[in-house]
């Protein structure tokens, strides 16, 4: 499963493939580090991104700020070793000089680039110009005849505004041929040298309905001068440079109603220019023609939405909060109902969504987890009912204490808030997930895969149907568009949680591109141990049910690891032919391929998702542990042994969420485990290990009760700090003022 947003094609965008001169500017704030110096990392992946483009027969143009911004640094170092005391002291009050820094900027700006390209055999060139300048026909002749002679040899003209001689005050009309900033001068130079795309790299995201540090601003994915013109509010410029988003704008605009669109645009994205070129959903496009485009397949991409929908969560789950554990309970019994009586209905539109795979030679593994088996309904209504009849899990006394006379403090458990939960093709996640945000009193965002489109929209209709006018349908969302997950992982001030069920690439796309928490796991690479005193009969049984139960979950055995001694008799054959007779392809690590002629895995650390198998002979148990700790992802393993101090040590020693002793790894679900259902399970070491039920969906709150206690720097309380018996509390449900109470008494 792709990670959404960035590597995803808009195809409003499929014109950018087609660019063949293209002028980036990049922004003082990208060029520069926050304490002014420049920032190598960021230049140097520009440079090899440049690179890559000049590659595929692109002609570049650069046009780099942050010359005034190096020469500040410079011009004040040296004003600090020619500065006495009482001098450095007064030194912050006088910034220098603007044109001072310009002038003395530039050399260290330049020799920077003329490095970073030389280490990739690209030659670049310097080419300072005045709004002045082009005043010119001629000026402007000349210049077109130099960058075509320098891009054509594949050197790439990086311009800057000439500031230590300029003599512009104020800033102009771009209609004049002037420009009044590097915004400018690259929306001037993209018309003047037939550019097909102009990128604008700053330091935002995009061009925003408001100022990108208020929350509630939208990101704009493509600008329609009609529609956001007059909805634009601009907040303050970039940190160091002249300009701001007015600017960026205006600029964009001049340069897109010539016919050159623009991009704005991260620049401290990973490989924004590449993105920005493939034609993925990044940053702000600016066109001339957006207002012809038709947008319906945006609706409900924008991050407004997306808040609103994370805000009526958060609403709803509050709502939901509010009842009492019978209620709760039944509004799960509701849904397992409605499911049941819609069976047929379901499997009609999973049918639908196989059959689309089918058509799309769609893999094997993805087709069983996509496909709902016959009884799968009611084994889901099974487990939904047995989440409704679990303890109450909101609001139980976990601690209680007195901190002082008449002063007592409390420990209970509480509602994460809302959940952002984005899982793979299997459309059975989604009733289990919603009915343990149900149970945990948790709002709930979902999205699924694009291949169970249907199965995801009739089992959303169907449970939030079941749910009462009081709680209302909007505490379970469904997310339809991978734009719209990119804007819900902004949203870390209404969203509390994101639970990833995918593939590793998706896991790590997320981590990295929200400040929300995430939990979940990557890989699910399992281990089956087979010990040189394990029951050959109970061996065979356990690893073919660990392999061929479920090839596609990810609690299937990857890697089958086998003591040596046992692999010097008949009965490792024994357990080999069972695994063939299943159907199970084998591959070997270096010993087992050596001794048994099978193709040799160069790679351990792979999750198969199907009929094959890993076999590797390890010297003895200790091997067994350290290879799984080297190879394997934290998930679930197993040893097979009728050796107890074996048996201890592997369940001792082995460091992942679920480690089993002479039982299949299929048993690491949620289900089976008696936990009712699970959101995924997790190899995270924060929070919540192994299957997620309910109880890795609540955090914990502390009420402290006292009778006008104050703490007046401690002077007249005395501290006891005595634990107290949690007695009395076992129903947990809520009293009309909010207090817990217990057996009914508050």
């Amino acid at each position: 499963m792709a990670g959404p947003d960035q590597g995803v094609a808009d195809p409003f965008r499929a014109f950018i493939k087609s660019t063949r001169r293209v002028v980036i500017k990049v922004g003082t704030a990208v060029v520069t580090r926050p304490d002014g110096r420049l920032s190598l990392g960021r230049l140097g992946s520009l440079c090899e991104q440049v690179e890559d483009l000049l590659s595929d027969g692109i002609e570049v143009i650069l046009v780099s700020s942050g010359a005034v911004g190096v020469g500040r640094q410079k011009l004040r170092y040296q004003k600090m070793i020619h500065s006495t005391l009482k001098e450095l002291h007064q030194m912050k009050k006088h910034e220098p000089d603007t044109k001072a820094c310009a002038a003395i900027g530039q050399s260290g700006l330049m020799a920077l680039y003329d490095a970073l390209f030389g280490q990739l055999d690209v030659a670049c060139s310097q080419l300072l110009v005045t709004d002045s300048d082009f005043g010119h026909e001629d000026f402007r002749d000349r210049l077109r005849e130099t960058v075509t002679a320098l891009v054509s040899n594949k050197i790439v003209p990086v311009f800057n505004e000439n500031d230590a001689i300029s003599t512009r005050k104020a800033p102009y009309n771009d209609e004049s041929g002037i420009f009044w900033d590097n915004d400018s001068l690259a929306a001037l130079l993209a018309r003047e040298l037939g550019a097909d795309l102009l990128v604008l790299l700053s330091d935002v995201d995009g061009l925003y309905t408001g100022p990108p540090s208020d929350k509630s601003s939208e990101l704009i994915h493509t600008y329609i001068r009609e529609l956001h013109h007059e909805q634009v509010t601009f907040g303050e410029k970039s940190r160091v440079g002249r300009g701001g988003m007015t600017a960026k704008i205006d600029a964009a605009w001049l340069s897109a109603k010539s016919g050159v669109p623009v991009v704005i645009a991260n620049g401290g994205v990973a490989d924004v220019v590449s993105k920005v070129m493939n034609g993925d959903h990044i940053g702000t496009l600016i066109h001339r023609d957006a207002a012809k485009w038709d947008h319906s397949h945006t609706k409900g991409s924008d991050i407004g939405k997306s808040r609103d929908a994370a805000v009526a969560a958060r609403t709803a789950s509050r709502k939901l909060q509010a009842l009492t554990s019978a209620e709760r309970s039944q509004i799960l019994l509701d849904v397992a109902d409605a499911l049941v009586k819609n069976e047929e209905l379901i499997l009609k539109e999973n049918g639908l969504d196989v059959q689309q795979a089918q058509a799309s030679d769609t893999p094997n593994a993805l087709l069983q987890r996509l496909k709902l088996k016959p009884g799968k309904i009611a084994q889901l209504a099974a487990g939904i009912r047995s989440i409704a009849a679990m303890d109450e899990p909101v609001s139980q006394l976990q601690k209680k204490m007195e901190l002082a006379e008449g002063l007592v403090l409390e420990k209970r458990t509480a509602s994460l808030g809302v959940l952002l939960v984005i899982f793979e093709s299997r459309p059975d996640a989604l009733p289990q997930i919603a009915s343990l945000a149900i149970r945990s009193g948790n709002g709930l965002l979902l999205k699924g895969g694009k291949e169970a489109a249907r199965s995801n929209a009739i089992l959303h209709k169907i449970i939030t149907e079941a749910l009462p006018p009081s709680v209302g349908p909007h505490l379970i969302g469904l997310v339809t568009s991978r734009e719209g997950i990119a804007d819900l992982l902004k949203l870390d001030d209404v969203i509390d949680l994101v639970i990833p069920r995918g593939g590793n690439a998706l896991v790590t796309h997320i981590k990295e591109n929200t400040k929300i928490a995430v939990l979940g796991h990557a890989d699910g690479v399992c281990h089956v141990y087979v010990d040189k005193a394990a029951d050959v009969d109970m061996a065979k049984k356990v690893v073919v049910d660990a392999k061929i139960d479920y090839p596609a979950a990810c609690n299937a055995m990857e890697t089958l690891l086998v003591h040596e001694d046992l692999a010097k008799g008949k009965e490792f054959n024994q357990i080999l032919d069972a695994l063939k007779i299943a159907g199970v392809t084998l591959k070997g690590g270096k010993r087992a391929a050596a001794l048994l002629n099978l193709d040799e895995s160069k790679d351990f650390h792979v999750e198969y998702g199907d009929d094959t198998c890993t076999v590797e002979i390890v010297r003895d148990i200790q091997e067994a542990i350290d290879h799984i700790h080297a190879h394997g992802s934290s998930h679930t393993e197993a040893i097979i042994t009728e050796d107890q101090k074996a048996a201890d040590l592997f369940l001792r020693s082995v460091d992942s969420a679920c480690v089993h002793l002479n039982a299949s790894t299929r048993f690491s679900d949620g289900f089976r485990y008696g936990l009712g259902a699970e959101v995924g399970i997790s190899t995270s070491r924060i929070h919540a290990r192994g299957p997620v039920g309910v109880e890795g969906l609540l955090t914990s709150r502390w009420l402290l009760r006292g009778k006008g206690h104050v703490v007046a720097k401690d002077k007249d309380i005395k501290y006891t700090h005595k634990s107290l018996p949690l007695v009395g509390d076992a129903s947990g449900e809520r009293s009309a003022n909010g207090m817990t109470t217990a057996n009914g008494v508050a």
